[in-house]
């Protein structure tokens, strides 16, 4: 009963806050109300997280109403100018990527991409990108190299495809090639996991500098389901395989795999999409003026030891 009627004081105090956001004022007494009402949010938030199982948090990251990729493009860039096809097959609608600005920046944005419906789900593929699909991505990574664009990718996919087609199009080499490339890529990357992060899928355009997850998000080898049949044979027990996997970004923080979690409005990312949004755009701000004056050098080796020393500590952790 206590975490009901802590959930609906935080809602009741989101919702405060995103009229505050949404307001055109911007005075002194605004700006107090608006810095007050996060610290009452933050202090209740801590008790909401500390009640979420893992598994209640693979359930928000599939939430039929959860934000996608173009949600978060269209409120946080301007400018964007989609660009499609790998120049070899086809355009894969599963995977959304272009030119934008933010805070008058070119970047180019890379995007893993669900419907909300059953028909748009058709026309993404359910977010499950085929060979052509990371292709694209590898091109539109090439092309931000040769401009100097910083990347900003999206991440929110069960898994690549597994269908036939794909496999025989090469699927496993354009996640492998993705893999490669864009660990040598000059240009500072930036992945954002903000719902699913499955498999090779994910990873292949995560292979970044910085890797950020929103709160309730997942980032894991495989779904639960699919560990669990593996495990156990019972795909029943998805619950207790999320328990098991670390798949949490505050479980996976703790082992180094990301560099930040992005807060959410407690109920999930879709009970206040903007103000999701917002600490979005905040986090990538920060990620772009951090790596504004770094060289090309420092960029492909900073990514490099990251990588390397995840490598280090899961041999260190497997000896202990």
């Amino acid at each position: 009963m206590d975490t009901l009627k802590n959930v609906e004081k935080i809602k009741g105090l989101e919702k405060a806050l995103s009229e505050l956001l949404n307001s055109s004022d911007s005075d002194f007494e605004t700006l107090s109300s608006f810095k007050e009402i996060e610290k009452k949010i933050e202090k209740l938030r801590v008790g909401y997280l500390s009640k979420l199982s893992p598994w209640d948090k693979v359930k928000l990251a599939r939430h039929a109403k959860r934000p996608t990729s173009l949600d978060y493009i269209n409120h946080i860039f301007g400018d964007f100018i989609e660009l499609h096809g790998d120049r070899l097959f086809r355009d894969d609608e599963s995977i959304v990527g272009g030119i934008a600005t933010i805070n008058g920046k070119a970047v180019t944005i890379i995007a893993q991409q669900k419907g909300k419906t059953t028909e748009e789900n058709i026309k993404r593929n359910f977010g499950m990108p085929h060979p052509e699909g990371y292709r694209k991505a590898l091109r539109l990574m090439k092309q931000a190299e040769k401009f100097n664009r910083p990347i900003i990718t999206f991440v929110d996919t069960p898994g690549a495809y597994p269908g036939l087609g794909a496999e025989e199009r090469g699927q496993g080499e354009a996640i492998a090639r993705n893999l490669f490339e864009m660990s040598r890529l000059s240009v500072p990357v930036l992945a954002i996991v903000i719902a699913e992060g499955g498999s090779g899928g994910a990873l292949a355009l995560a292979v970044a500098n910085h890797v950020y997850m929103l709160e309730n998000s997942i980032y894991s080898i495989l779904s639960p389901e699919g560990y669990a049949s593996i495990l156990w044979k019972d795909s029943s027990k998805a619950s207790e395989a999320a328990e098991v996997m670390k798949l949490t970004a505050q479980d996976l923080i703790k082992i180094n795999i990301i560099e930040k979690i992005i807060n959410e409005p407690v109920g999930g990312a879709h009970e206040f999409p903007g103000i999701t949004a917002e600490n979005v755009k905040e986090a990538i701000i920060e990620f772009l003026e951090e790596f504004e004056d770094k060289s090309n050098s420092y960029i492909i080796k900073q990514r490099y030891n990251k990588f390397r020393d995840i490598g280090e500590y899961r041999r260190l952790s497997d000896l202990l």
